[in-house]
């Protein structure tokens, strides 16, 4: 059975861990809930902040897709950091950060200072679910990690279950500025609870991969940039394709620096883990599935419907409600010994069948139609929740935890960054298809429709919507198979 590593700071050699501080896991939950509220929950308040700020297309779309950038950028970092200098320091420095990211979006003033306060957020927010996750796996073990992760995962849906309907009564009550400073004001009070939790590292830290986490940033920021802004360059246009180019060889060049360095910020034995590799693509797979729904549908809701950022942000329930009750029911399915390979696969299935199902949206009846759908999609986010990162880190050792828990962030955050860029370029790009203009779908799609083609504005759009969610159902059904197969295989490999 695998032994958590000592507490104490440099340890030499492990003891028997001592009983986990009463705060460790309220303080933990309460910053992971507030990350989760924050993904979700901006969404809803685009309409108002592009209105306020003047903005559409993708300078807009960088509010939400910027911060998601920042948080896979920095979640791989973040968790062989928290392993070497300690997971309790990266977790309060990491709230720290985001309150101050928060902060200053309340005060900006411009798109492109909100742009960079919500790069400065996400990047906090990526310490503290990495160096969060690596705190419960080094301070539980057994059952009681399991429960502890299952509880991170209801959390986390409780975050984005509450965070459309919350940041939608918000906006009501005192804009979105009063929205972010709230954020603010909770992060402060989380760094100052995280004080009381007991500090642990990694036995054998190494030095910290700066080659391979300045690769690795480069690789997915010129990637991302390529893929939001591919739709109002142009796809052939030299900056897209230079982007492109040096993305993939900044890719090539991290894989090629992570074999070699003595400690990297990817452990390659961590990919060639069939069964640790099949379970964090788990985690990708519903992230596709869930986040550019999440993230877009509010939008919809306002522009095609009708409803205010309220009430949309309530009808959004459909869809987060389920990833509240579905982590722990899971988790208590596995605890009971069901096998957690046909659950996975099931919630897969969910997940890509309920995308499927929205290609029946329509501006009328938008509720009544896509509720299946919705629900469907986050029963399959809500079991994934429950049981894929105790999985996951139940095949790594203890003093990779840290890393394995920043690795699974990173492919959630890189999966939530790249989906939300792809989502806004098919939707863009099919409405320039059908109105014949792309600055002219930028705008329909951030939500500005012109008085006299309105309707015309809305077919285009509904319609977009409807090829973009057969191109998800399809990418999802693709990932689902190849996560089932390095499942079976990691499970061969461990049979006697």
């Amino acid at each position: 059975m695998e032994t958590p590593p000592s507490r104490t700071p440099g340890n030499a050699s492990a003891v028997a861990p001592a009983r986990p501080s009463p705060l460790t896991l309220p303080v933990v939950l309460a910053g992971v809930v507030l990350v989760a509220m924050s993904i979700s929950g901006t969404a809803v308040a685009l309409p108002d902040i592009g209105a306020d700020l003047d903005a559409s297309g993708s300078p807009l779309h960088w509010v939400v897709a910027g911060y998601n950038l920042a948080f896979a950028a920095m979640t791989l970092v973040a968790g062989a950091t928290a392993d070497r200098l300690g997971r309790r320091l990266v977790f309060i420095a990491s709230t720290t950060l985001f309150a101050a990211g928060f902060a200053a979006s309340a005060l900006s003033t411009s798109i492109l200072a909100l742009d960079v306060a919500r790069l400065v957020s996400g990047a906090g927010g990526a310490g503290v679910m990495a160096a969060g996750g690596a705190i419960l796996a080094a301070e539980y073990a057994g059952p009681a990690r399991i429960r502890a992760f299952a509880l991170m995962g209801t959390t986390a849906g409780v975050g984005i279950a509450i965070g459309p309907t919350l940041s939608g009564l918000l906006i009501a009550a005192s804009g979105w500025r009063g929205g972010f400073a709230l954020y603010a004001v909770v992060s402060v009070l989380i760094a100052v609870g995280a004080l009381r939790v007991r500090e642990s590292r990694a036995a054998d830290a190494g030095r910290t991969d700066w080659w391979g986490s300045l690769l690795f940033v480069a690789a997915l920021c010129l990637l991302m940039f390529a893929v939001l802004e591919g739709p109002a360059f142009g796809w052939t246009h030299p900056s897209i394709l230079v982007a492109l180019l040096g993305g993939a060889l900044a890719l090539a060049a991290f894989g090629r620096v992570q074999r070699r360095s003595p400690s990297p910020v990817l452990a390659p034995a961590l990919v060639a883990n069939p069964a640790f590799l099949g379970w964090s693509l788990a985690t990708l797979t519903t992230s596709v599935g869930f986040l550019g729904v999440l993230v877009f549908l509010p939008s919809y809701l306002q522009t095609a419907s009708g409803l205010s950022p309220a009430v949309a942000g309530v009808a959004m329930l459909l869809l987060t409600a389920p990833v509240l009750v579905a982590p722990m029911g899971t988790a208590a399915l596995v605890n009971r010994g069901v096998p957690a390979a046909p659950l996975i696969i099931a919630a897969l299935a969910l997940v890509t069948g309920g995308n499927l199902g929205l290609v029946f949206l329509a501006p009328e009846n938008t509720i009544v139609v896509t509720a299946l759908p919705l629900l469907v999609i986050g029963a399959g986010m809500g079991m994934s929740f429950g049981i894929a990162d105790g999985q996951a880190m139940a095949v790594v050792p203890a003093d990779a935890v840290g890393a394995a828990a920043g690795f699974l962030n990173t492919l959630r955050g890189a999966a939530e960054a790249l989906v939300i860029a792809a989502f806004s370029a098919a939707l863009i790009g099919f409405l320039g298809l059908r109105l014949g203009d792309t600055e002219h779908a930028g705008r329909v799609a951030s939500g500005h429709l012109s008085p006299e083609g309105a309707v015309r504005e809305v077919e285009a759009l509904t319609w977009s919507w409807h090829m973009t969610q057969v191109g998800v159902a399809l990418f999802c059904l693709v990932l689902s198979v190849v996560v089932g197969c390095l499942i079976l295989r990691g499970r061969e490999k461990s049979a006697p």
